[in-house]
């Protein structure tokens, strides 16, 4: 199954799109041994990128059109995680251009190992590059996120 789009990180660690469907998306992660700490579990801040894409992708699976971007996203680690891991999102509220959600991390064996809380805005795809900028937003050095 495909993202939609081309995400390079993404595939550099290895995630796999499993559901992609009215709200809800799971993704299946077997970590490298660089994507580890040194307690010999998965680090962090690949957990917390799984979490981040997994609810992402529930955010889009109901306007796969629109691209989204992370706002704000709140995340508890429960416990280590080891060996392959699933993330398993729901898109919880939505409005017109923001996605409320949620995202859970389990272990094989079906354990809860880290969960997170994420708000997205939905953005309309724009070509990127400096030869397609956006007039809109061609001042100075300004990135705008609305």
């Amino acid at each position: 199954m495909s993202f939609g789009v081309e995400i390079p990180f993404v595939n550099h660690l290895g995630f796999e799109l499993k559901l992609f469907d009215g709200g809800f998306s799971e993704l299946a992660y077997l970590p490298k041994p660089e994507h580890l700490n040194s307690f010999g579990v998965t680090h962090g801040g690949a957990l917390m990128t799984l979490l981040d894409v997994t609810m992402a992708a529930a955010a889009r699976s109901v306007q796969n059109d629109m691209g989204v971007v992370t706002i704000e996203m709140k995340t508890s680690f429960m416990q280590p995680a080891r060996g392959k891991l699933t993330g398993k999102g729901h898109l919880m509220h939505r409005t017109a251009t923001m996605a409320f959600t949620e995202g859970t991390i389990f272990d094989e064996e079906g354990r809860a190992c880290a969960h997170a809380t994420g708000t997205f805005k939905y953005v309309k795809r724009l070509p990127t590059g400096p030869k397609s900028a956006n007039a809109l937003n061609v001042t100075s050095g300004v990135i705008s996120t609305d």
